[in-house]
């Protein structure tokens, strides 16, 4: 895959975002790959992102309108690559309903 692919695949897989969970972190070893002097060499951990994007399209769980007089969750995650987090609410049975999906790589600066 070239750099033009690449960049096209993640922009198309991108603007769905939102509805993958932890996308940035699950990109990351693709990204990397859009920087000018590194070269795409196809290995497991790029493989592994690709295939696992491509899964959370056809698979992200549906996204719920929020209920505003029930309270509001958020979880958070963070690693040494990416920011996570999620918005969720509980329905009538206790079960995590997804609202929204945050995610962000972090810059070589953090």
């Amino acid at each position: 895959m070239n750099r033009s692919k690449l960049r096209s695949f993640l922009g198309h897989v991108g603007y769905y975002r939102r509805f993958i969970k932890n996308f940035s972190k699950i990109a990351q070893p693709l990204t990397q790959f859009l920087k000018k002097d590194v070269t795409y060499e196809p290995g497991n951990k790029a493989h592994e992102a690709f295939e696992q994007l491509k899964e959370a399209l056809v698979s992200s769980p549906v996204l719920k309108n929020p209920d505003w007089s029930k309270p509001f969750i958020v979880y958070t995650d963070a690693s040494d690559a990416a920011l996570g987090s999620t918005l969720s609410q509980k329905d009538e049975n206790g079960n995590d309903h997804p609202i929204y999906f945050g995610s962000r790589q972090m810059s070589s600066a953090e």
